[in-house]
């Protein structure tokens, strides 16, 4: 096939901190994408929309933060939240009440060693791009096993994100997704909620022409720490926004509060609370319900 774009590929194998450190990003959101490289092909593929399941899950509690203030919002911040021309939305443990890549772990049979790397990953005591490509090289998923994973898997969506991403375009306010997690399955949990393809940013997963993992995407910034605050910036300085919001809960969603980037960063703890992100949030929710009934 002939490229139609390029990218430089990044194989996974396993990992050392010196190897790792050296992955780096940009934004890309092409669906289908060939590469330079004979026999390199990178799918976007997307499955028959299975229907989603709305998770049942128990409220997070505060325990030792130290800080209770920023449960209850001040003035100041309830109207920012009101002020907002867009939200940006961390998917794993945010949208989805799963972490996508540790679901896609015990699927193929890895998924306690991940785990462990996604929880020092989302608590910031590791760079991103080293865990990203520590867990893919601990089960090197086929584009066959990706896809059996979406056939039968359904996005699980946390209660109340339909009603507010819902709330939120009713009211003319852009959605976007930006996580660390793989567009081939953030594609149907945007599809469920109707937000657009662009809106999305994600990494990528790269098969070669027989389906075998090759490894991921170096183009996408959200493959490295800092990532999402540059895809905050970007969309910010490419819409002209004047006030954004950024909801998540792990250590990379904080990470895009900075100039340019969010004005405002929402903790969601209604899957995970992480306590080191949330003493330091703007506002710190357990129910989507709170931004709902707020706006």
């Amino acid at each position: 096939m002939e490229a139609i774009a390029t990218s430089r590929v990044v194989p996974v194998q396993l990992p050392c901190r010196r190897q790792l450190s050296s992955l780096f990003a940009n934004s890309s959101c092409i669906e289908l994408r060939r590469y330079p490289c004979r026999g390199l092909v990178s799918i976007m593929h997307h499955p028959k929309l299975l229907r989603p399941v709305t998770a049942s899950v128990q409220p997070q509690e505060l325990s030792a933060l130290g800080n209770e203030s920023n449960v209850v919002p001040s003035k100041e911040i309830l109207d920012l939240w009101r002020s907002v021309e867009a939200v940006c939305f961390d998917v794993d443990s945010t949208v989805c009440v799963d972490e996508g890549i540790d679901e896609l772990a015990e699927f193929c049979g890895a998924g306690k060693a991940v785990a462990e790397w996604t929880a020092r990953a989302m608590g910031g005591s590791v760079p991103f791009e080293e865990a990203l490509a520590a867990r893919l090289s601990l089960f090197k998923p086929s584009l066959s096993k990706v896809e059996e994973y979406l056939e039968n898997r359904p996005p699980r969506l946390s209660p109340g994100i339909e009603e507010l991403v819902k709330k939120l375009r009713a009211n003319n306010i852009d959605v976007y997704l930006i996580s660390g997690g793989f567009r081939q399955m953030i594609n149907p949990v945007a599809s469920i909620l109707g937000i657009p393809r662009e809106n999305i940013f994600a990494n990528n997963l790269l098969f070669g022409n027989s389906g075998e993992f090759l490894g991921f995407d170096e183009n996408e910034p959200t493959s490295r720490s800092g990532g999402k605050a540059k895809a905050v910036q970007q969309i910010r300085k490419g819409r002209l926004y004047k006030t954004m919001a950024m909801i998540g809960d792990g250590a990379t969603d904080l990470e895009a509060r900075k100039p340019g980037g969010a004005d405002l960063f929402i903790c969601y703890a209604g899957v995970q609370l992480r306590e080191a992100v949330a003493a330091k949030a703007d506002w710190l929710i357990f129910k989507f319900e709170s931004l709902i009934n707020s706006l």
